[in-house]
């Protein structure tokens, strides 16, 4: 393997490393901002908030949002380059193989939940929208795909824990030790 080679799959792995904490800790940060505005288990809203008060959470929910659209696109694009390019193979590999079905089979559904965090974001910064339509938005979002984006970020911690302890990796026998 070359020198470019070596450098590029280290390179983007650390990429991915670096986007994957900014997108999962804004993921987490929107959920925690978020989850006060609505009645538990309900997609009702609370009555007790202040107008100016919701308005300034969907303003935060937006600057997250824009965090999560910028950081999953990295994660995405480091992590295909680092799967093309590191010595690893996903046949010897199992827990790669096993993060990288893990990882894109939730892109349809991250797809349709950054499109709507992108009209989120679209319409904090450069309309003036009122409440109503954040609402809406806020609840599409959240009853977004009958709760796979949860699923998904399960996956995603799945994922770190499989590049953690690495289960299923080949280790070759020797015939002495066989």
């Amino acid at each position: 393997m070359s020198r470019i080679a070596a450098s590029v799959w280290r390179i983007s792995l650390f990429v991915l490393a670096v986007a994957a904490i900014f997108w999962l800790g804004a993921v987490n940060i929107r959920a925690v901002i978020g989850n006060d505005m609505l009645k538990t288990g309900t997609l009702e809203f609370e009555g007790y908030m202040d107008p100016e008060a919701e308005r300034e959470i969907f303003r935060l929910l937006s600057f997250a949002s824009v965090v999560i659209i910028i950081s999953y696109a990295t994660v995405l694009i480091s992590g295909t380059v680092f799967l093309l390019t590191s010595p690893f193979r996903l046949k010897e590999n199992g827990w790669l193989m096993m993060s990288a079905i893990l990882f894109y089979t939730f892109v349809p559904v991250e797809s349709f939940t950054l499109y709507l965090d992108g009209k989120m974001a679209y319409k904090e910064f450069f309309t003036t929208e009122g409440n109503e339509v954040f609402r809406e938005l806020f609840v599409a979002r959240v009853g977004a795909l009958a709760g796979a984006p949860v699923i998904a970020l399960l996956c995603y911690y799945t994922i770190i824990a499989l590049a953690v302890f690495r289960p299923f990796t080949k280790t070759s026998i020797s015939a002495d030790e066989a």
